[in-house]
């Protein structure tokens, strides 16, 4: 095989054991079909059940499936992260190993690659296997983050899209700490288009997801591409101040007029309670952006590599370490 295949398959797992077989049946009939040179980086992302011993199995099978096997559980974002630093294609596709992402698109993405664009992302056109309130709120949170980024970031769409090598290389050059890809690959701009597919349930397994998580990743998006949470507090504050302002006029012309009322204890108590909470909320936020900013001033690598398998060459690019550079 070429040292530069023309396509990089980028395949994050986390317990995926019971739908890696089937992946690589379909991803096998999708390449033989396509009769081009590839490779398959798979990262195991600190998986509790087989995912890691039935990766290597396939490799030794087929030399062209790589194994990235990382110290723990270090996130899909980080672990996709990983897979682009060690990738040698001309093009990359990362795609999830549950199967809501069919491989047969592989075949269109390609083909609008070989049109001339950068980028190729496939948008959801349908979200089956999911609830009313995921569906819901992956909806709002597209619609919220498209008002307040800066950067636009295409709505119901995932990681499973298409990046030329020059987009990688880009990629790499990044080294925030908490990363919000969908945001990145939207960053680096260069000529992009989108193909929409109907994303199907997922095939095996339970997903590692929950709502909580869900949460903290839309946490991750929001503050990762927008200053507008730590500016609405501070035109909150000017308009309660200017409300209050107008409120001790009213009050002042009040006493000049009527004569001195004695204060309510319920509205002096309800308002402490509000601006008291305001303070609190305004805090948060704030908190939320120092974390952040926590974390990338300690400059901790990115990721640990505990082994890898069918990957001989050094780290060349990004912010892993690799467990021989620990020596």
């Amino acid at each position: 095989m070429p040292s530069k295949p023309e396509l990089s398959l980028l395949i994050p797992c986390y317990n995926e054991e019971e739908n890696l077989p089937v992946l690589f049946s379909r991803l096998e009939s999708v390449l033989q079909t396509l009769n081009l040179n590839y490779e398959i980086v798979c990262i195991n992302d600190g998986s509790k059940d087989n995912t890691l011993k039935c990766l290597v199995e396939f490799h030794q099978r087929d030399k062209r499936i790589k194994i990235i096997n990382l110290s723990r559980n270090f996130g899909k974002e980080i672990a996709m992260s990983a897979g682009l630093d060690y990738t040698k294609g001309k093009t990359v596709i990362p795609i999830d190993a549950d199967l809501q992402d069919p491989p047969e698109l592989i075949i269109d993405l390609l083909a609008k690659w070989r049109e001339g664009y950068d980028v190729v992302y496939a948008v959801r056109k349908t979200r089956q296997g999911e609830s009313w309130i995921k569906r819901k709120t992956a909806e709002y949170f597209y619609s919220l983050i498209a008002k307040i980024s800066t950067i636009p970031i295409p709505a119901n769409t995932g990681d499973y899209r298409l990046l030329d090598e020059k987009v990688v290389k880009a990629l790499r050059k990044i080294p925030e700490r908490n990363r919000f890809m969908k945001g990145l690959f939207s960053w680096v701009g260069y000529k992009q288009t989108a193909i929409y597919f109907d994303r199907f349930p997922r095939y095996g397994g339970k997903t590692s997801f929950n709502y909580w998580k869900l949460w903290n990743f839309a946490l991750d998006g929001i503050t990762s591409f927008s200053s507008i949470p730590l500016k609405i507090w501070s035109y909150f504050g000017l308009f309660i101040s200017f409300i209050s302002l107008l409120y001790g006029l009213f009050l002042v012309l009040k006493t000049i007029i009527s004569g001195v009322d004695l204060p309510g204890y319920a509205s002096t108590i309800v308002a402490i309670l509000f601006l008291g909470g305001i303070q609190l909320i305004t805090l948060g936020v704030i908190g939320e952006y120092i974390a952040r900013i926590y974390e990338e001033v300690k400059q901790r690598p990115l990721y640990l590599i505990r082994e890898t398998y069918g990957i001989e060459d050094d780290l060349s690019s990004g912010f892993g370490v690799r467990s021989s550079e620990l020596k």
